[in-house]
């Protein structure tokens, strides 16, 4: 089984930006344009980036659509998003514009039937992200906090046909201080489903055990402020896709 880097991109007011702990008070600003960003990943060899449109998961509507599509469109790589996806509408339209793949997240804590329903016709175009606070789910741009497991979550959407999921410890992200590594495996291996991980890498040595677990169904990892912050370059973490 192979193992991923998913260099990340996230996206507010039209900039590239990270956040710490998805606090929205708590923004960096990387880039002033979000193509020119992912232009360079892909040239660096990436062969997905991973999108994120935090107005959208704020607001419940697509809000950076278009850099997305300008992304999908133009250059060399796959790319995955998530952020403001709430209806199949939403999917569809971003499936049709040559987006890869969709992260459904607060949709599908929230209306887990359509969540379902959208698994059986999408198939493995369609991610689950799983965004924990303390082991419970978190939504609308981690500004709701649920009182479902993000494991009992995950099992359910497995048994209906999930492929993939994302994992994000809400504690760890922006921190740099290393992925919820237990979590991480235990999602895994108790729904038996892939699982990229997100959060928290903070050097090369954290991609470096998360591919331990990569025959264990642990299949990537999402980069992000590491990257932004000079800890790595992008190119020595896609080495590690292939070492």
């Amino acid at each position: 089984m192979s193992f991923t880097i998913y260099p990340a991109i996230d996206m507010r007011d039209g900039k590239c930006v990270r956040l710490e702990q998805g606090d929205f008070e708590k923004e960096t600003v990387y880039g002033e344009n979000p193509f020119e960003v992912a232009k360079e990943f892909a040239e660096a060899g990436a062969s997905w980036i991973h999108m994120v449109d935090l107005d959208g998961a704020k607001e419940g509507s697509k809000q950076n659509a278009e850099h997305v599509l300008r992304v999908a469109k133009e250059l060399d790589c796959r790319v995955q998003i998530g952020g403001g996806i709430r209806s199949e509408e939403d999917v569809r339209f971003y499936l049709d514009e040559g987006v890869d793949r969709v992260i459904i997240g607060s949709l599908a804590e929230r209306d887990v039937d359509t969540t379902k329903q959208l698994l059986s016709k999408y198939g493995e175009r369609i991610a689950i992200g799983l965004d924990a606070r303390d082991g419970f789910v978190s939504t609308g741009g981690w500004l709701e906090q649920s009182e479902v497991k993000a494991v009992d979550l995950g099992k359910d959407l497995a048994s209906a046909g999930a492929k993939t999921f994302i994992y994000t410890d809400i504690a760890k992200d922006g921190m740099l201080s290393g992925p919820n590594m237990k979590e991480i495996v235990r999602l895994a291996e108790e729904t038996g489903v892939d699982v990229i991980a997100s959060g928290g890498i903070k050097g090369l040595d954290d991609l470096d055990e998360l591919k331990e677990y990569k025959d264990r169904h642990v299949i990537g990892s999402i980069v992000g402020k590491a990257l932004y912050t000079n800890q790595f370059t992008l190119k020595e973490a896609l080495a590690v896709e292939v070492d």
